[in-house]
């Protein structure tokens, strides 16, 4: 009896090591192609992404950008301007508009048309704007004007005026700008929606709770509308760029971990048609990985560390100025 029991206690010994293999190995395998993917991915998007991206002068005649006077969205201008296609330009500083579009027609020539509006101003501008884009043959549409707070804070802390602004900026635009294009680009089976996001939409920041949870809209909205047009010839993708040096950012100067707006967009637009979501660039795809692998309580942790201290430097500056 006893030697049994021994037996079948070994054997139930045998089957669970048998079994703890099988899955060991499922679980490595799994893992190596999880590896192997990613890798593909990132050789195809930042290596391969000319051989297999779509030509944005194919896709229309026009590119709309809004935020387009700064930053991303002016870099954003010129490489589409580059490419082939008219520009049309977006933003709150008639005077600004103009000299870009000066400097795009006299570089690139290709034909330009400026639309002043203020994008905090909330639903009531989109008619206008939908008027002055009527007739255009729009192939592009890249939704980058964006706005965050003046520094990190408490929700509490924040001017009710400001989180308006934030809102309407971040998430309204986008919703508004594409419901004005997709018609067009429905109708003739092509076309492309470039949506900016943030790698602060990617993981929540403490203190910048609004300006993250809009970023996170604007990657969640990509995804959805690229679900219900994809089937219709439309490319939707979303960009979440780290740190750039612009006007937002208040960084000056690239680094080795701060991209310059041109540099960014010179690898971030042969993306498109290649992926549905990109960081733009090696550096912050590799930034936006550490921060997936990171524990949610060691990213807080330094998170909330970080924008504490920027949150006191930010309080600092305004009592002196003030």
């Amino acid at each position: 009896m006893a030697g049994c029991i021994t037996k079948f206690v070994t054997d139930l010994a045998g089957e669970r090591r048998d079994c703890l293999a099988v899955l060991g190995a499922i679980t490595a395998l799994y893992l190596a192609l999880k590896a192997a993917c990613s890798l593909w991915s990132g050789l195809k998007q930042f290596l391969l992404a000319r051989s297999f991206g779509v030509n944005p002068r194919s896709l229309g005649a026009w590119a709309v950008v809004t935020g387009s006077t700064d930053g991303i969205g002016k870099a954003y201008a010129e490489a589409l301007a580059k490419a082939g296609l008219n520009i049309v330009l977006i933003s709150r500083t008639r005077e600004k508009l103009n000299a870009v579009a000066k400097e795009i027609e006299s570089k690139y020539k290709v034909s330009t048309k400026v639309v002043a509006v203020d994008f905090t101003g909330g639903t009531e501008i989109y008619s206008y704007i939908a008027q002055e884009l009527a007739g255009l043959d729009i192939g592009v549409l890249v939704n980058n004007v964006g706005m965050s707070y003046d520094f990190p804070m408490f929700l509490t802390e924040a001017p009710e005026q400001d989180l308006k602004n934030v809102l309407n900026v971040n998430c309204t635009s986008v919703t508004f700008m594409s419901k004005i294009v997709l018609p067009g680009m429905v109708e003739k089976r092509k076309g492309a929606i470039i949506n900016i996001s943030s790698l602060s939409g990617v993981r929540k920041v403490p203190l910048l709770a609004v300006y993250s949870s809009t970023k996170a809209y604007v990657e969640m909205f990509s995804q959805c509308i690229a679900g219900e047009y994809s089937s219709k010839g439309i490319i939707v993708q979303c960009v979440a760029p780290g740190f750039v040096a612009t006007k937002m950012s208040r960084i000056r100067n690239a680094s080795l971990f701060v991209e310059s707006p041109e540099s960014f967009v010179r690898t971030a637009l042969p993306t498109l048609g290649v992926t549905p979501a990109t960081f733009g660039c090696v550096v912050h795809a590799l930034q936006g990985a550490l921060t997936r692998c990171v524990p949610d309580w060691l990213y807080l942790k330094i998170s909330n560390s970080l924008m504490h201290a920027a949150r006191a430097k930010g309080f600092k500056k305004r009592d002196k100025k003030e």
